[in-house]
């Protein structure tokens, strides 16, 4: 009985997320009338041209080019500077160890908009204030709690004969982490880059303060926000839908190929 009802509560659940979003991207080829009128219609034709219009009059290549830009620089800095400091705190005893530890866990318990008015002006005193550089030195800040609370709880469960075997062979701690202990890890790290990827891409409200001043900066969020708001005064409908189903894709897709990767890594290490 309890597994019949887990069943169909997952069934709710996934209608709950798969329509809305069936919904967006078929509302993306229909008319105004069409979107206004009867929710399960089917478009009367494929109209692809609320796609050219998104990608080009509303600036949506520019703003995924951007988000691309944005989201490869802090999720390598985010994966290099997390994985070093998990590795040490979770590999190495020395006095405050527990304390770094704590303290970067604590990060995840503040939310972000606590920290927008400080942000700003730390930001703005290092004058990169509305560029990209500050805005992925915020992104790789605001991720790294959550990297290192992961992957130091997945770097314990590796082998500490493998970190041995590797100092008696003469290698130093820098290549016993890089070479060895790295690639070992390699499950937990695609699925928090994985996550890091998706959260970083989905970012509003960082990016709504310290990058709002030049429109061709602006991220996807920024982007799909202003053209919700231009819809309702040009009657544009499908436009948005066609914005909104082309910053859904990118994400779907890594989700999709990597779903494997994602289950084996959160798997392996809570059995671990």
């Amino acid at each position: 009985m309890l597994g019949a009802l887990s069943h169909v509560a997952l069934l709710v659940w996934a209608l709950l997320i798969v329509l809305p979003l069936l919904w967006t991207f078929l509302a993306s080829f229909k008319n105004n009338t069409e979107i206004f009128g009867d929710a399960l219609q089917l478009p009367a034709e494929l109209r692809f041209g609320s796609w050219g219009r998104a990608w080009g009059k509303a600036h949506i290549g520019q703003y995924m080019l951007n988000t691309v830009i944005v989201v490869l620089f802090s999720t390598l800095g985010t994966m290099l500077f997390g994985s070093m400091a998990a590795y040490v705190l979770a590999r190495y005893r020395f006095f405050g160890n527990r304390a770094i530890y704590y303290f970067f866990v604590a990060g995840m318990a503040f939310p972000v908009f606590l920290a927008l008015g400080p942000l700003f002006f730390v930001v703005k005193r290092l004058g990169l204030l509305y560029t990209h550089v500050g805005i992925v030195l915020v992104y790789i800040a605001y991720s790294l709690p959550f990297t290192i609370f992961f992957l130091a709880a997945f770097f314990r469960t590796l082998p500490e004969t493998v970190a041995e075997a590797a100092r008696i062979d003469g290698a130093s701690h820098t290549r016993t982490f890089f070479q060895i202990m790295l690639p070992m890890a390699r499950p937990g790290l695609i699925s928090i880059t994985i996550f890091n990827v998706l959260g970083q891409w989905n970012q509003y409200l960082l990016p709504l303060v310290l990058l709002a001043r030049d429109q061709d900066d602006w991220v996807i969020t920024q982007g799909i926000a202003n053209i919700s708001t231009l819809a309702g005064y040009e009657a544009d409908w499908p436009g948005l839908f066609a914005a909104v189903s082309m910053a859904i894709l990118p994400v779907l897709v890594v989700y999709i190929v990597f779903q494997r990767q994602i289950q084996s890594g959160l798997g392996a290490g809570a059995l671990k």
